[in-house]
């Protein structure tokens, strides 16, 4: 009995000298590192953050390259404007330059004729025969002046009209309508219906 007691003493000093050592049974399969949760939750985000900075350097390099297309097909246009602006230069440069050839070759019908008449001799030469020679040179002339679209205004007796004549005078009359034109000073004319020179007129008006 008293072996059976110290045994039992010498148990219970035992544990109160060792409290902290207790044998504890830890299962293998239960251990979790501690940082595995964190890394199982920054998994998807970097993923996540992965894709769409990929898809974002997807979308600028292909902004970058419609940015090329377009400024290609800009300077395109611009070369193709200012090729257009040059040839429409030139074109309107030689039509200037043929109508104006025209306009010369015609001309020299008229000098031909001019010349003509000044190598006449005029003590041989009549009057008569002077007048008619320079009354073919006016119609020459006149010719050449219709032929390059060029319409006098001729507006004797006719309605005053201010678009195309110019009133030096009025003149009372009881006998022409008020507001003709009574006498033509200055002939007019006109270019391809535009106005070169307005008719210089005499208008009628009340006495």
């Amino acid at each position: 009995m008293k072996l059976f007691l110290h045994e039992e003493f010498e148990a219970v000093a035992d544990k109160k000298q060792n409290p902290f050592e207790q044998t504890v049974e830890k299962d293998p399969e239960a251990t979790v590192s501690p940082d595995l949760g964190d890394e199982v939750a920054e998994a998807p985000v970097e993923k996540i953050v992965e894709n769409e900075l990929e898809q974002m350097e997807s979308a600028l390099i292909k902004a970058e390259e419609e940015l090329v297309t377009h400024r290609d097909a800009m300077l395109r246009m611009q070369a193709e404007m200012e090729n257009l602006r040059k040839r429409l230069i030139r074109d309107l440069e030689k039509s200037r330059k043929l109508a104006l050839e025209r306009i010369m070759k015609d001309l020299l019908q008229v000098r031909d004729s001019m010349e003509l008449g000044l190598e006449t001799d005029s003590e041989s030469a009549t009057a008569e025969q002077l007048l008619e020679g320079q009354a073919l040179t006016f119609k020459l002339f006149d010719k050449v002046l219709q032929d390059h679209d060029l319409e006098l205004i001729d507006p004797q007796g006719e309605p005053f009209n201010p678009e195309f004549h110019q009133a030096v005078t009025v003149l009372p009359s009881d006998e022409i309508e008020p507001n003709s034109v009574v006498e033509v000073l200055q002939k007019g004319f006109k270019l391809h219906d535009r106005l070169l020179r307005p008719a210089m007129v005499v208008v009628s008006g009340k006495p």
